[in-house]
C-alpha cells in the first residue's frame, strides 16, 4: 500500500443532462487522479428549458449511470452547489462547499476565467471536447422527440437514457417548453 496523497480532480457542471460527454470526462479525469469530484452547479435552477432537472435528480442519474459502468463509488463525490451571481467570488464560493481537491478539468471559459483571476493554486487543465455533445442540443432532441423517434438516447449512456424515462423528464421538458412559450415568462 502506497502512502503517497491522493490525487483528486475537479469537475464542474450542470449535467442537464449527464450525457456521453461527460462520461468521457470523467473516465480521463479518473486515468490521471485516484479520485473525482463533480461539483453539480446552479443546484438551485430546475423546472426551466434549460435547467429541468433538480440537484436530486442530476445526483442519482450521475451516480446511478457511474454505477452502471462500473465506477467504484469510492472514486468519486458528486457536491450540489448553488450557483452565485459574482464572477469574482465564485472560486471562493465553490471552495466553501468542496474537499481539497489537485486540479480542476474544465471545457468553459467563464470557469477558466474564474479560475484564473482568483487566487487559487490549483492546477487549471482545458478540457477539449472530444465527442461532440452537448447539453443543450439534447435538451432540444428530448423536446422534439416523439415515441417513434428518440435520437437523444443516443446520446447519453443507456442508464441516464432509462432512468430519464422513468423519471418522465421527457415530458416534463416537454410541458416546461410549452408552458414558456404560452407565457412567454423567461
Amino acid at each position: 500500500m502506497s502512502n503517497s496523497p491522493r490525487k483528486i480532480g475537479l469537475f464542474v457542471g450542470r449535467f442537464q443532462p449527464f450525457h456521453k460527454g461527460h462520461l468521457d470526462i470523467v473516465k480521463k479525469i479518473l486515468e490521471e487522479n485516484d479520485h473525482i469530484i463533480l461539483a453539480i452547479g446552479s443546484a438551485e435552477k430546475n423546472y426551466v428549458p434549460e435547467n429541468p432537472l433538480t440537484a436530486g435528480e442530476r445526483y442519482h442519474l450521475i451516480d446511478e449511470t457511474l454505477r452502471a459502468e462500473k465506477i467504484p463509488c469510492e472514486n468519486y463525490s458528486i457536491i450540489p452547489i448553488r450557483n452565485i451571481n459574482n464572477y469574482a467570488l465564485w472560486v471562493d464560493h465553490m471552495n466553501l462547499y468542496l474537499p481539497p481537491y489537485d486540479t480542476i478539468y474544465t471545457g468553459s471559459q467563464i470557469v477558466k476565467a474564474c479560475y484564473e483571476g482568483s487566487q487559487s493554486n490549483k492546477q487549471l487543465i482545458q478540457i477539449k471536447r472530444v465527442l461532440p455533445i452537448s447539453a443543450t442540443k439534447i435538451r432540444e432532441a428530448i423536446t422534439n422527440s416523439t415515441d417513434t423517434n428518440s435520437e437523444w438516447e443516443a446520446l447519453v449512456p443507456p442508464h441516464t437514457a432509462k432512468l430519464l424515462k422513468e423519471m418522465k423528464i421527457p415530458q416534463r421538458l416537454k410541458d416546461i417548453n410549452e408552458t414558456m412559450n404560452e407565457t412567454k415568462y423567461k
